[in-house]
């Protein structure tokens, strides 16, 4: 009797990666078309939800936007009133993002409304296998970022 052997290669772990990661993004794009936004628009919000007032360039880092999508997002987010761009309270040449009430009160419910879609995603995983894969992809992730850091006769 003969056992088919399991594909563990770098190659099978990129492509389920890759198809698990675009099943939990339509999921999260399902989850916030009702709000007449894309993606990075929410994105930009919750993440001045949750880290308060921040300047545009830390907030493209966090969202992987580019400066020229930043700046169109933060665009349009301000045109339909959910951010304002405000001094620095410690250095007026440098502006922050910051929620306006309206934005605020958007993003509260509608990232708690995400949260639920979010759970119900990856509800075929227990609690302690989120954890696991959790801890195992922020394991791979920072292992990449430190074989990048290598110079290339020590890899």
């Amino acid at each position: 009797m003969s056992r088919k052997k399991t594909d563990d290669s770098g190659i099978k772990l990129w492509l389920v990666l890759w198809k698990a990661t675009n099943a939990v993004k339509e999921s999260a794009f399902v989850s916030i078309t009702h709000l007449n936004m894309c993606i990075s628009d929410f994105a930009v919000m919750e993440l001045l939800l949750n880290k308060g007032p921040s300047r545009v360039n830390e907030i493209g880092k966090k969202v992987f936007l580019t400066s020229g999508s930043i700046t169109a997002a933060l665009d349009r987010l301000e045109k339909r009133g959910f951010v304002k761009r405000e001094n620095e309270p410690d250095d007026r040449r440098v502006k922050q993002i910051v929620l306006t009430v309206k934005g605020r009160k958007l993003i509260r419910s509608s990232f708690s409304e995400h949260k639920l879609a979010m759970e119900e995603a990856v509800s075929s995983l227990s609690a302690p296998e989120r954890r696991t894969l959790i801890k195992l992809l922020k394991k791979l992730g920072k292992g990449i970022k430190e074989n990048e850091r290598k110079p290339a006769n020590t890899k």
